[in-house]
């Protein structure tokens, strides 16, 4: 990532736009719920709406700028990623299969001898 300084925006107008998104969406939400009755596109429309609505309160704060910005960095880093080939990820991930069964096995047999160590010697409970 860059390393660009985290700067903090946006005031009152900032927070206003952000609960203004948040309405938005929930109105969409309880439209959909309060149009039970009506067709289906006209339910889907208005929940649509409600979050396009929101989404372009979001746009234009800072704070969906910010997370714009980051989005893109991060989409940026990840073609950055040197990812194994097809036939060592399918080795690998057998061998990490093969290890968790194998600790499962031990796991249950200890469980196993703990468990006929404690009720058979210990408390004397033959179960």
């Amino acid at each position: 990532m860059s390393n660009q300084p985290v700067q903090a925006e946006g005031g009152l107008g900032d927070k206003v736009k952000v609960a203004c998104a948040v309405a938005s969406i929930l109105a969409g939400i309880f439209g959909f719920y309060f149009l039970a009755g009506h067709p289906s596109l006209a339910r889907v429309g208005v929940l649509i709406a409600g979050i396009v609505v929101g989404a372009g309160f979001i746009w234009f704060s800072s704070s969906g700028r910010n997370f714009v910005a980051f989005a893109r960095e991060s989409v940026r880093e990840t073609k950055k990623v040197v990812w194994p080939a097809r036939n060592d990820a399918i080795r690998v991930t057998g061998i990490v299969f093969g290890f968790v069964l194998l600790m499962a096995i031990f796991l249950w047999g200890a469980d196993k001898v703990l468990e006929f160590v404690l009720y058979n010697f210990l408390l004397g409970w033959k179960r």
